[in-house]
């Protein structure tokens, strides 16, 4: 019973980590060279700019889904249209959700160190690629 007791209470621990960096994350939206903006629209037509980083990956643009938080990401694939600022411009894409093969490409291109993913609390890690809007 002991031990049981000793795991539950690393386990709560664990859980209490994991909210604390996501809610930080969340919250701090913290910038560096490597990350961009996006902007994705809701049902309700709000829009809402988002942190993430940039992965380039064979002349291609990605992002990933790395967080347990993500309604950025449902956004995308709800209304694709999205902003994207990098650079310091501001241009029109089109998220494109990456599967299979694709899919295995990018995550062994940019895999997530064992640190990272456990902070995030190991949650399963999705991608979009961005491919410029066609100019109308």
């Amino acid at each position: 019973m002991k031990v049981v007791k000793i795991l539950a209470i690393v386990l709560g621990v664990y859980v209490l980590i994991v909210v604390a960096f996501e809610s930080f994350i969340g919250y701090a939206q913290p910038e560096s060279e490597g990350t961009i903006i996006i902007v994705t629209t809701d049902e309700d037509g709000r829009q809402n700019d988002r942190v993430v980083t940039k992965l380039d990956v064979e002349g291609q643009i990605y992002v990933a889904a790395n967080h347990w938080p993500r309604a950025w990401y449902e956004q995308a694939l709800a209304n694709p249209a999205i902003e994207v600022t990098m650079n310091g411009e501001t241009a029109g894409y089109t998220a494109v959700p990456v599967r299979g093969d694709e899919h295995e490409r990018v995550e062994a291109a940019r895999p997530l160190p064992f640190v990272a993913r456990f902070l995030m609390g190991f949650p399963p890690r999705y991608f979009v690629r961005l491919d410029p809007a066609l100019e109308t």
